[in-house]
């Protein structure tokens, strides 16, 4: 059961953990009226705990998600780690309307509340999603909009942020995977340019991909409701390292490492190698290049 928990825990979207970092009250001072913390770190907490609940841990739980990954709000917060933080009605409203990152739906239940009356106070009026992030397998077409070239919604840019401490993995891989999750994550620009979903604040590599290339190949793309570019990648699970269209630094110039589907360079002698934040594993950094 602890391993079961420990793997699960895993799972939890590493965002989430930036997120935390980021968004913890200084000096410990102001605790909220319910379940003890305060202000942000609250908010936090009880987003960190839907997310871990809705992308990963819901058929465990015990609790059903419909074909659009919807569970029932009065479901979800019996869940113990949720009733353990004395989660109220309120509280939810506040994570879902407040998240940066907008990882969450929330809307009338037709079933209990016919007249889908926005201004019930009952959680079993109510259901709730993840936007994205999954684990948990779900129809992609159910919970997702299709971005082809006939719908007209291929973005200009397509994006995705990694890290030089995987960028070797990336290449010897042959592409991008999804790993623990349902799809390979990407956004329309960073979050300089205002795009809230998709990258990581912190991410160090920018790779820019070919979406319409990648569409001509037959490889199908997503667009959630909080604004990423989702995809499956191959039959292999792979968005292949030939729809690069460009590689370099985001923030520190390491040149160009990829440019139109093809190898330019390794990451230059002396560059700084690190772990990410949230990610398990690695201590301290390590010297890249050849």
């Amino acid at each position: 059961m602890a391993d079961n928990a420990a793997r699960e825990d895993a799972l939890l979207d590493v965002e989430d953990k930036v997120h935390d970092k980021h968004s913890k009250p200084r000096g410990g001072k102001g605790r909220g009226k319910s379940g003890g913390g305060g202000g942000h770190g609250r908010e936090v907490q009880v987003s960190k705990a839907l997310s871990r609940l809705l992308r990963h841990q819901a058929a465990n739980a015990g609790i059903q998600l419909d074909d659009e990954g919807f569970a029932r709000l009065d479901a979800v917060l019996a869940w113990n780690p949720l009733r353990s933080l004395k989660v109220t009605f309120d509280d939810v409203k506040t994570a879902v309307s407040t998240d940066g990152k907008q990882r969450f739906t929330l809307k009338p239940n037709p079933d209990t509340n016919p007249s889908l009356d926005a201004k019930s106070t009952s959680p079993a009026d109510y259901l709730i999603r993840a936007n994205q992030g999954h684990s948990i397998k779900l129809e992609s077409a159910n919970l997702l909009t299709p971005v082809t070239v006939e719908a007209g919604n291929v973005p200009n840019r397509v994006l995705h942020g990694s890290f030089f401490y995987f960028w070797s993995a990336i290449v010897e891989t042959g592409g991008l995977k999804p790993m623990n999750r349902n799809h390979v994550h990407c956004s329309a620009g960073t979050p300089e340019e205002g795009i809230l979903s998709g990258m990581r604040k912190d991410a160090e590599l920018i790779i820019e991909i070919d979406m319409e290339e990648s569409l001509k190949d037959g490889i199908k793309w997503w667009l959630s409701d909080n604004g990423v570019l989702l995809t499956e990648g191959d039959e292999q699970g792979i968005l292949s390292t030939k729809y690069f269209k460009l590689v370099t630094g985001r923030n520190i110039d390491v040149g160009v490492l990829w440019q139109d589907g093809q190898w330019v360079s390794d990451l230059p002698r002396g560059t700084k190698i690190s772990p990410p934040f949230g990610k398990r594993g690695g201590k301290g950094g390590r010297q890249g290049g050849s």
